[in-house]
């Protein structure tokens, strides 16, 4: 993936912003909402224990999400904020030795954070490939068995996938996989194409029929992921150019027309405070970096681009302001999204 100028220029404008909200943020413990499945009554560890590098942010997949933003600050605009602090806090948590920790708890536990974690996980993990800087190398040896557990997982579990989840939150199928595809291309340009296979062979099993989708009924009140838009942006990742837009006609016919409604209209967020109604800030801001990304890849003279740009630019206005200075239950993870719409993905 390149990065554009005006890209950059954005990026630069919130860096230092962002970066201090998220040291806060990846070091607060607590409250924390753990995904632990315990084994016997003495199982009963804290956060830091359980997860010396991705303990704080609420969630094991916010810290790992919100970890992937500060890298990708210091791989690309490192000049526009102090990075001293940034340094030391990731030195801290990005340890061979908590690293490996986090490699047994997701290998003794292979359905934990699948598989929402594990396609930010693997988007952590690639930033890294892309990143030619002595620390992030050693980043990188660190965190490579993090990777193939999850690789190894997927692996074992796309094929007796059946069917997809089709839903606005952690366990939405699309996403996941999405999320996870530059992964799976680093992985086949050193010869192993096993992932970028499996993902494909189960997004076109999945969604490769999928026509007249129902959006209309978008959004549900806790979504931060659009159902439609998560197909829309996997299926422009695995099918040939051709292909996706041929099956986007299918899927999304009234685009042109700037249809359905529902996903150019803004979700409202009553109240930033309930983790869940927060959640629409999300979708808001997810939705602002789909619309874009598909302009961005449509013919330039393609009709539905006005609308897309124009949906972007909506749904970006009424949620990027709550990254920072909102509330935590926002706070804790929304830069995440917030860097995918600005840096293109």
């Amino acid at each position: 993936m390149t990065t554009s100028q005006p890209q950059k220029a954005a990026l630069e404008q919130v860096a230092s912003t962002y970066a201090d909200s998220i040291i806060h943020s990846i070091q607060q413990e607590y409250p924390n909402q753990m995904q632990h499945m315990m084994i016997g009554p003495d199982d009963r560890p804290t956060p830091r224990e359980a997860h010396p590098a991705f303990y704080g942010c609420f969630d094991w997949h916010s810290s790992v999400e919100l970890h992937w933003v500060l890298i990708r600050l210091l791989r690309l605009v490192p000049h526009a904020f102090d990075t001293t602090e940034t340094l030391k806090v990731l030195n801290a948590h990005l340890t061979p030795e908590n690293l490996a920790q986090e490699t047994a708890y997701l290998r003794s536990r292979p359905r934990f954070e699948r598989p929402y974690g594990w396609g930010w996980a693997l988007t952590f993990v690639h930033e890294l490939t892309v990143w030619e800087d002595e620390t992030a190398q050693r980043w990188l040896e660190a965190a490579r068995p993090l990777a193939d557990v999850i690789t190894d997982g997927f692996l074992a579990w796309l094929p007796k996938a059946t069917y997809p989840i089709r839903m606005g939150m952690h366990s939405n199928s699309a996403f996941g996989l999405a999320r996870s595809v530059p992964w799976a291309r680093y992985l086949a340009t050193q010869g192993d194409s096993r992932l970028l296979t499996a993902i494909t062979k189960a997004a076109i099993q999945w969604y490769g029929a999928d026509k007249d989708y129902p959006a209309h009924y978008e959004p549900s009140g806790t979504d931060f992921l659009s159902p439609a838009l998560t197909e829309i942006d996997l299926m422009s990742l695995v099918l040939e150019r051709e292909e996706f837009f041929t099956w986007l006609d299918a899927f999304l016919p009234r685009l042109a027309f700037g249809e359905p409604k529902s996903l150019f209209e803004p979700a409202f967020v009553s109240d930033a405070s309930d983790g869940q109604l927060a959640h629409l800030h999300g979708l808001n801001v997810y939705r602002a970096f789909v619309w874009k990304h598909l302009k961005d890849i449509l013919p330039a003279d393609d009709v539905r681009r006005p609308h897309l740009e124009a949906g972007s630019d909506v749904h970006a206005k009424a949620s990027m302001g709550a990254v920072t200075g909102s509330d935590y239950m926002v706070e804790h993870w929304l830069a995440c999204y917030a860097i995918l719409y600005l840096s293109g993905g």
